[in-house]
């Protein structure tokens, strides 16, 4: 089920190195959703309402929404000894009951009058490490591997909190979130396995080769 849907604008006072952040992201009633189009001249979020301030990591097709377990921010909450709200992780959408960290490549979800794809993991950056403001964020959040997943928009609609998450399709590659996250990070046969699979964008693919290319050198 869908906890709470979450929109940001642009703001300063986070990044480090200044610059803008969307990554603040608060709950709102009810979202729409549509395809955004390419990271470079798109719309940026997939989220009527929500900002995209660096379009050359985040937005896009591929990553038109982004969606987080509540239980997920729990665990961060206890480890961390603070409450975590709905949107901390820079989520658009905040699940409760739902195994969004054992979601497939390419499963779809329909949401509300919307249907989603789940596309692959978020990657942690150091926005989201100042966002946070605990001592080795990135690399603690990578040890754990549980990223939430990137979403693409199938079919526009409207999101609204409450609503059932309904799993619609599911690819038999078997090729989770996770999985692409350790090949990403540098686990060799994961690698293997999610190339061989083919379920990543040309992006994505090309990125994950080169790594691997690297590693046999």
């Amino acid at each position: 089920m869908v906890r709470s849907v979450n929109v940001g604008g642009a703001r300063s006072g986070i990044r480090r190195r200044g610059g803008m952040t969307s990554i603040d992201k608060r709950p709102v009633a009810s979202v729409e959703v549509r395809d955004p189009g390419p990271k470079t001249g798109g719309l940026g979020s997939g989220v009527v309402g929500d900002d995209v301030s660096s379009r050359r990591h985040h937005g896009g097709s591929r990553q038109a929404v982004y969606a987080v377990a509540r239980e997920e921010l729990d665990h961060w909450g206890g480890e961390l000894g603070r409450e975590l709200r709905d949107g901390m992780f820079g989520e658009n959408l905040t699940t409760v009951d739902l195994e969004v960290d054992a979601a497939v490549v390419g499963e779809r979800w329909r949401v509300g009058s919307a249907v989603l794809e789940v596309t692959g993991p978020r990657i942690p950056c150091a926005t989201f490490a100042a966002w946070m403001g605990e001592p080795g964020w990135v690399r603690r959040f990578t040890e754990r591997g549980r990223t939430g997943a990137y979403l693409a928009v199938i079919e526009p609609g409207v999101v609204t909190a409450g609503d059932r998450v309904e799993v619609v399709d599911r690819p038999g590659h078997g090729i989770t979130v996770p999985d692409v996250f350790r090949g990403l990070m540098g686990d060799d046969a994961l690698a293997d396995r999610v190339l061989a699979a083919g379920v990543l964008a040309d992006d994505d693919r090309a990125a994950l080769a080169r790594r691997r290319s690297r590693s046999r050198r």
